[in-house]
Order: structure tokens, then C-alpha cells, then sequence
């Protein structure tokens, strides 16, 4: 976060170890990137909206539903947040799916998404190794990877790993400590 205190002076505060993974339902969840303020006004304003659409339904909300929400609030306000929006999950209408809400509020469907300060470092990586139909473990090495090159070549970026695995069998977090990240050389 930035912080102007007039005169010129400004303060920055980064937590690099924060959890950007915000569940927003049971089977959904959105990695947050910008101010985190903004994103997690947004992300928690979403899963309200979530949370009331099933009561009132008694069914598991969409993916694309949250999506959409995100896009909804992140287009509305755009000139007044700072707020990038990587929205996952699962849903038994379309099974696993990725959505990518870039600041200013559009709205793709991705096989895969990166997003954050971190991701222009890395676009020449993941468009070589990411392949369509990978085997989940192969997914799980290809984010580790990416985030912790990500790390290495950024400031802003986070000092531990934290990744969601979602299926229809619920979410499975994992947290990979800062002496425990994937190592591309030695130095």
C-alpha cells in the first residue's frame, strides 16, 4: 500500500508474506492483486453476493457467476480501485475453470491466468511450459515454478508460496516457505 502524507513524502507498506488467496464460496476462490484494500472490499462483497444467491437457491454458485460479479464491481469502480482479480474454481455445470479480471474491469476465460506485479517477468515461461491437459502434478510444479521466478526477479512479490488446488471434492491449500521455494540456480 502507498501512502501520500503530502509535502512529497510517501510511505510504501508490502507484506510479502500475506495470503492473496481470498475464498470467496466453497468451491471458488480469487487471488487478489493491487491495492488490498480495494481487493478485498471487492472479494468480500462478492462472496455476500454468493453466499445470499445460495440461500435463496440451496444450489453451489458458478464460477462464471463470481467472475462476472468481480467484473461487475471491478468495471463500475474503475477509475476509483486498484484491483486485479484472478477468480477459480469448480462448479458441476463446467467443472474447473480460471477467469481473468485485469484492472479496469474486463472479463476472459483462460486455461490459465497470471496477474500481479510479478507476471511481466514470466510471460516467456509459462507460454513455454504450460500445455493443455497436464497432469495435476504437473499443474502443481507449473505454478511453483512460476511464482517462485515471479519472486525472484520482483520486489513486490510475496516470500512464500501459496497455492489452492479446487476440485469437486473441495479446496486443498498449501504453503511453501520462503527456504523451501523451488530453486533455478544457485546463488
Amino acid at each position: 500500500m502507498a501512502y501520500d502524507f503530502g509535502l512529497g513524502i510517501r510511505a510504501y507498506i508490502a507484506n510479502r508474506v500475506t495470503d492473496k488467496l481470498t475464498r470467496v464460496s466453497d468451491h471458488i476462490y480469487c487471488c487478489r492483486s493491487g491495492s488490498a484494500a480495494d481487493t478485498q472490499a471487492v472479494s468480500d462483497i462478492v462472496a455476500y453476493h454468493l453466499d445470499f444467491q445460495q440461500s435463496e437457491t440451496q444450489e453451489a454458485p458458478l464460477v462464471k457467476t463470481a467472475a462476472n460479479l468481480f467484473r461487475q464491481m471491478c468495471y463500475r469502480y474503475r477509475d476509483q480501485l486498484s484491483a486485479g482479480i484472478l477468480c477459480a474454481g469448480w462448479d458441476k455445470k463446467e467443472g474447473g475453470q480460471v477467469y481473468s479480471i485485469p484492472l479496469g474491469g474486463m472479463l476472459i476465460r483462460q486455461p490459465f491466468s497470471i496477474g500481479g506485479s510479478g507476471s511481466s517477468y514470466i510471460y516467456g515461461y509459462v507460454d513455454s511450459v504450460f500445455k493443455p491437459g497436464m497432469s495435476r502434478q504437473e499443474c502443481e510444479k507449473f505454478v511453483e515454478n512460476s511464482l517462485a521466478l515471479a519472486m525472484m526477479r520482483d520486489g513486490s512479490s510475496g516470500g512464500v508460496i501459496r497455492t489452492a488446488v479446487i476440485t469437486e471434492k473441495g479446496v486443498e491449500r498449501k504453503v511453501i516457505l520462503g527456504d523451501k521455494l523451488p530453486k533455478f540456480f544457485e546463488g
